[in-house]
Protein backbone atom coordinates (compact mmCIF):
# COMPACT_ATOMS: atom_id res chain seq x y z
CA UNK A 1 0.00 0.00 0.00
CA UNK A 2 1.44 3.28 -1.10
CA UNK A 3 1.68 6.24 1.81
CA UNK A 4 -0.89 8.03 0.72
CA UNK A 5 -3.24 4.79 1.12
CA UNK A 6 -2.10 4.18 4.18
CA UNK A 7 -2.75 8.13 5.72
CA UNK A 8 -6.14 7.73 3.94
CA UNK A 9 -6.81 4.56 6.06
CA UNK A 10 -5.57 5.71 9.27
CA UNK A 11 -7.78 9.22 8.81
CA UNK A 12 -10.89 6.75 8.42
CA UNK A 13 -13.05 6.25 11.42
CA UNK A 14 -13.41 2.85 12.90
CA UNK A 15 -16.23 1.23 11.96
CA UNK A 16 -19.31 1.88 14.04
CA UNK A 17 -17.60 5.33 14.89
CA UNK A 18 -15.26 6.12 17.66
CA UNK A 19 -15.11 4.50 20.67
CA UNK A 20 -16.09 6.32 23.75
CA UNK A 21 -14.80 5.30 27.04
CA UNK A 22 -16.73 4.99 29.83
CA UNK A 23 -16.13 6.37 32.98
CA UNK A 24 -17.06 4.69 36.02
CA UNK A 25 -18.01 7.29 39.14
CA UNK A 26 -18.04 6.08 42.85
CA UNK A 27 -21.98 6.82 42.64
CA UNK A 28 -22.32 4.51 39.55
CA UNK A 29 -24.60 2.36 39.59
CA UNK A 30 -23.03 -0.66 41.00
CA UNK A 31 -24.06 -3.55 43.06
CA UNK A 32 -23.73 -2.72 46.83
CA UNK A 33 -21.73 -5.99 48.11
CA UNK A 34 -23.74 -7.93 50.70
CA UNK A 35 -21.67 -8.16 53.54
CA UNK A 36 -20.65 -4.81 53.48
CA UNK A 37 -24.50 -3.58 53.44
CA UNK A 38 -25.99 -5.51 55.78
CA UNK A 39 -23.53 -3.99 58.37
CA UNK A 40 -24.31 -0.64 57.12
CA UNK A 41 -28.03 -1.23 57.65
CA UNK A 42 -27.66 -2.12 61.04
CA UNK A 43 -25.06 0.57 61.48
CA UNK A 44 -27.96 3.40 60.88
CA UNK A 45 -30.48 1.30 62.99
CA UNK A 46 -28.14 1.22 65.75
CA UNK A 47 -27.63 5.19 65.62
CA UNK A 48 -30.79 5.82 64.85
CA UNK A 49 -33.44 3.82 66.55
CA UNK A 50 -32.80 5.55 69.82
CA UNK A 51 -33.20 8.88 68.26
CA UNK A 52 -36.71 8.16 67.18
CA UNK A 53 -37.97 6.12 69.75
CA UNK A 54 -36.93 9.18 71.81
CA UNK A 55 -39.58 11.11 69.54
CA UNK A 56 -42.22 8.20 69.89
CA UNK A 57 -42.81 8.39 73.15
CA UNK A 58 -42.20 11.88 74.09
CA UNK A 59 -45.47 13.71 75.99
CA UNK A 60 -46.49 16.09 73.07
CA UNK A 61 -49.59 16.97 74.75
CA UNK A 62 -47.73 17.48 77.62
CA UNK A 63 -44.78 19.23 76.74
CA UNK A 64 -45.63 22.89 76.71
CA UNK A 65 -46.54 21.84 80.37
CA UNK A 66 -43.66 20.18 81.08
CA UNK A 67 -41.21 22.96 79.50
CA UNK A 68 -42.49 25.86 81.13
CA UNK A 69 -41.57 24.45 84.92
CA UNK A 70 -39.48 26.75 87.47
CA UNK A 71 -36.67 24.32 87.53
CA UNK A 72 -36.81 23.63 84.08
CA UNK A 73 -36.16 26.97 82.73
CA UNK A 74 -33.04 27.79 85.71
CA UNK A 75 -31.77 24.88 83.96
CA UNK A 76 -32.03 25.79 80.74
CA UNK A 77 -30.97 29.46 81.98
CA UNK A 78 -27.37 27.80 83.66
CA UNK A 79 -26.84 25.47 80.83
CA UNK A 80 -27.26 28.44 78.26
CA UNK A 81 -25.04 30.78 80.69
CA UNK A 82 -22.50 28.57 81.79
CA UNK A 83 -21.84 26.49 78.30
CA UNK A 84 -20.82 30.65 76.68
CA UNK A 85 -18.50 31.46 79.48
CA UNK A 86 -16.84 28.05 79.34
CA UNK A 87 -16.78 28.69 75.01
CA UNK A 88 -15.46 32.33 75.97
CA UNK A 89 -12.86 30.84 78.35
CA UNK A 90 -11.96 28.26 76.14
CA UNK A 91 -11.34 30.81 72.55
CA UNK A 92 -9.32 32.57 74.98
CA UNK A 93 -7.01 30.14 75.93
CA UNK A 94 -7.13 27.44 73.15
CA UNK A 95 -6.62 29.81 70.45
CA UNK A 96 -3.49 30.79 71.34
CA UNK A 97 -2.46 27.19 72.45
CA UNK A 98 -3.47 25.83 68.79
CA UNK A 99 -1.25 28.76 66.98
CA UNK A 100 1.62 27.48 69.76
CA UNK A 101 1.01 23.77 68.75
CA UNK A 102 0.46 24.64 64.89
CA UNK A 103 3.33 27.14 64.16
CA UNK A 104 6.17 26.81 67.02
CA UNK A 105 8.54 24.23 66.88
CA UNK A 106 9.85 23.35 70.80
CA UNK A 107 10.70 20.08 72.54
CA UNK A 108 8.14 18.31 74.02
CA UNK A 109 5.70 19.44 71.25
CA UNK A 110 3.91 15.79 70.90
CA UNK A 111 3.69 15.78 74.60
CA UNK A 112 1.79 18.67 75.18
CA UNK A 113 -0.32 18.09 72.46
CA UNK A 114 -1.37 14.62 73.68
CA UNK A 115 -1.95 15.73 77.39
CA UNK A 116 -4.24 19.27 75.81
CA UNK A 117 -6.22 16.45 73.73
CA UNK A 118 -6.47 13.90 76.28
CA UNK A 119 -9.82 14.97 77.82
CA UNK A 120 -11.28 14.01 74.44
CA UNK A 121 -11.09 10.08 75.50
CA UNK A 122 -10.69 10.73 79.04
CA UNK A 123 -13.93 9.22 81.27
CA UNK A 124 -15.71 12.39 82.26
CA UNK A 125 -15.64 11.57 86.21
CA UNK A 126 -12.58 11.00 86.29
CA UNK A 127 -11.82 14.69 85.02
CA UNK A 128 -14.35 15.88 87.79
CA UNK A 129 -11.94 13.70 90.21
CA UNK A 130 -8.80 15.73 88.76
CA UNK A 131 -10.55 18.98 88.84
CA UNK A 132 -11.28 18.48 92.89
CA UNK A 133 -7.88 17.39 93.39
CA UNK A 134 -5.89 20.08 91.78
CA UNK A 135 -9.03 22.98 92.26
CA UNK A 136 -11.07 21.66 95.21
CA UNK A 137 -10.46 23.08 98.87
CA UNK A 138 -7.17 21.17 99.62
CA UNK A 139 -6.48 20.85 95.82
CA UNK A 140 -2.75 21.57 94.61
CA UNK A 141 -4.12 24.75 93.58
CA UNK A 142 -7.14 25.47 95.14
CA UNK A 143 -5.82 25.43 98.50
CA UNK A 144 -3.92 28.56 97.54
CA UNK A 145 -6.68 30.36 95.56
CA UNK A 146 -8.84 29.72 98.49
CA UNK A 147 -5.86 31.23 101.54
CA UNK A 148 -4.61 34.01 99.17
CA UNK A 149 -7.90 34.93 97.13
CA UNK A 150 -11.04 33.28 99.23
CA UNK A 151 -11.84 31.79 95.85
CA UNK A 152 -13.44 28.62 95.85
CA UNK A 153 -14.49 26.87 93.01
CA UNK A 154 -16.36 23.33 93.42
CA UNK A 155 -19.57 23.45 94.00
CA UNK A 156 -20.56 26.76 92.67
CA UNK A 157 -21.28 28.10 88.98
CA UNK A 158 -17.83 29.10 88.38
CA UNK A 159 -16.76 25.69 89.36
CA UNK A 160 -19.74 24.36 86.50
CA UNK A 161 -17.92 26.65 84.01
CA UNK A 162 -14.43 25.50 84.89
CA UNK A 163 -15.34 21.51 84.68
CA UNK A 164 -17.64 22.56 81.29
CA UNK A 165 -14.16 24.24 79.79
CA UNK A 166 -12.02 21.45 80.68
CA UNK A 167 -13.72 18.93 78.40
CA UNK A 168 -15.09 21.48 75.74
CA UNK A 169 -11.54 23.33 74.95
CA UNK A 170 -10.11 20.12 73.17
CA UNK A 171 -12.49 20.15 70.45
CA UNK A 172 -11.76 23.82 69.79
CA UNK A 173 -8.16 23.61 69.66
CA UNK A 174 -8.24 20.70 67.34
CA UNK A 175 -10.14 22.41 65.13
CA UNK A 176 -8.06 25.15 64.97
CA UNK A 177 -4.82 23.73 64.73
CA UNK A 178 -6.19 21.67 61.86
CA UNK A 179 -7.19 24.92 60.36
CA UNK A 180 -3.75 26.80 61.21
CA UNK A 181 -2.37 23.84 59.49
CA UNK A 182 -3.70 23.74 56.18
CA UNK A 183 -3.41 27.44 55.92
CA UNK A 184 -0.43 29.41 54.45
CA UNK A 185 2.12 30.80 56.81
CA UNK A 186 3.59 32.53 53.80
CA UNK A 187 1.31 35.58 54.64
CA UNK A 188 2.07 35.65 58.09
CA UNK A 189 6.04 35.57 56.64
CA UNK A 190 4.88 38.62 54.32
CA UNK A 191 3.40 40.55 57.18
CA UNK A 192 7.04 40.18 59.82
CA UNK A 193 8.90 40.97 57.21
CA UNK A 194 6.75 44.67 56.30
CA UNK A 195 8.05 45.43 60.37
CA UNK A 196 4.87 43.78 61.74
CA UNK A 197 5.42 41.80 65.31
CA UNK A 198 4.28 38.25 65.61
CA UNK A 199 0.84 38.80 67.22
CA UNK A 200 0.14 41.83 65.04
CA UNK A 201 0.34 39.77 61.90
CA UNK A 202 -1.32 37.26 63.75
CA UNK A 203 -4.43 39.35 64.72
CA UNK A 204 -4.48 41.41 61.36
CA UNK A 205 -3.36 38.73 58.85
CA UNK A 206 -3.40 34.64 60.29
CA UNK A 207 -6.80 35.33 62.63
CA UNK A 208 -9.11 36.30 59.95
CA UNK A 209 -8.18 33.73 57.66
CA UNK A 210 -8.60 30.99 59.87
CA UNK A 211 -12.04 32.43 61.25
CA UNK A 212 -14.26 29.71 59.73
CA UNK A 213 -11.85 26.98 61.76
CA UNK A 214 -12.16 29.45 64.99
CA UNK A 215 -15.95 29.39 64.61
CA UNK A 216 -16.22 25.72 63.89
CA UNK A 217 -14.29 25.14 67.29
CA UNK A 218 -16.31 27.58 69.00
CA UNK A 219 -19.98 26.25 67.70
CA UNK A 220 -18.03 22.67 68.77
CA UNK A 221 -16.82 23.48 72.40
CA UNK A 222 -20.29 24.92 73.01
CA UNK A 223 -22.52 21.50 71.88
CA UNK A 224 -19.99 19.56 74.28
CA UNK A 225 -20.12 22.40 77.39
CA UNK A 226 -23.90 21.95 77.11
CA UNK A 227 -24.42 18.31 77.33
CA UNK A 228 -21.14 17.41 79.94
CA UNK A 229 -22.76 15.57 82.85
CA UNK A 230 -20.20 13.64 84.74
CA UNK A 231 -17.25 16.24 85.09
CA UNK A 232 -20.04 18.65 86.12
CA UNK A 233 -22.08 16.42 88.69
CA UNK A 234 -18.53 15.27 90.01
CA UNK A 235 -16.59 18.97 90.43
CA UNK A 236 -19.72 20.77 91.13
CA UNK A 237 -22.68 19.25 92.19
CA UNK A 238 -25.95 19.02 91.68
CA UNK A 239 -27.57 22.59 93.73
CA UNK A 240 -30.88 23.39 91.57
CA UNK A 241 -30.38 26.81 90.56
CA UNK A 242 -26.75 26.85 91.01
CA UNK A 243 -25.37 24.33 89.76
CA UNK A 244 -27.75 21.90 88.18
CA UNK A 245 -27.43 22.25 84.28
CA UNK A 246 -29.76 20.65 81.51
CA UNK A 247 -28.24 17.06 81.29
CA UNK A 248 -28.47 17.03 85.33
CA UNK A 249 -31.92 18.04 85.47
CA UNK A 250 -32.50 15.01 83.01
CA UNK A 251 -30.50 13.04 85.10
CA UNK A 252 -32.65 13.99 88.13
CA UNK A 253 -35.82 13.97 86.00
CA UNK A 254 -35.90 10.33 84.95
CA UNK A 255 -35.67 8.90 88.67
CA UNK A 256 -39.00 10.65 89.81
CA UNK A 257 -40.76 11.95 86.13
CA UNK A 258 -39.53 10.40 82.99
CA UNK A 259 -41.85 12.11 80.47
CA UNK A 260 -40.51 15.18 82.00
CA UNK A 261 -36.59 14.05 81.25
CA UNK A 262 -37.94 12.99 77.66
CA UNK A 263 -39.09 16.67 77.36
CA UNK A 264 -35.65 17.74 78.75
CA UNK A 265 -33.85 15.47 76.40
CA UNK A 266 -35.67 16.92 72.84
CA UNK A 267 -34.30 20.02 73.88
CA UNK A 268 -30.70 18.97 74.01
CA UNK A 269 -31.19 16.97 71.12
CA UNK A 270 -33.26 20.11 69.13
CA UNK A 271 -29.48 21.68 70.41
CA UNK A 272 -27.36 19.28 68.82
CA UNK A 273 -29.00 18.63 65.50
CA UNK A 274 -29.23 23.11 65.05
CA UNK A 275 -25.17 22.28 65.62
CA UNK A 276 -25.10 20.02 63.82
CA UNK A 277 -27.09 21.90 60.41
CA UNK A 278 -25.02 24.88 61.36
CA UNK A 279 -21.24 23.02 60.65
CA UNK A 280 -22.92 20.92 57.78
CA UNK A 281 -21.64 23.94 55.32
CA UNK A 282 -18.18 24.06 56.61
CA UNK A 283 -18.12 20.40 56.16
CA UNK A 284 -18.21 20.36 52.79
CA UNK A 285 -16.69 22.96 51.61
CA UNK A 286 -13.97 21.31 53.65
CA UNK A 287 -14.88 17.66 51.98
Amino acid sequence: MSPTGKAAAASEPLRGGPRRRRVRTPGGRRGVPLPLLVPALIGVAFLTVPLVALLVRAPWRAMPEQLTGTAVWQALQLSLVCATAATAVSLVLGVPLAWLLARVEFPGRGLVRALVTLPLVLPPVVGGVALLMALGRNGVVGKWLDAWFGITLPFTTAGVVVAEAFVAMPFLVISVEGTLRAADPRYEEAATTLGASRFTAFRRVTLPLIAPGVAAGAVLAWARALGEFGATITFAGNFPGRTQTMPLAVYLALQSDPEAAIALSLVLLAVSVAVLAGLRDRWMATG
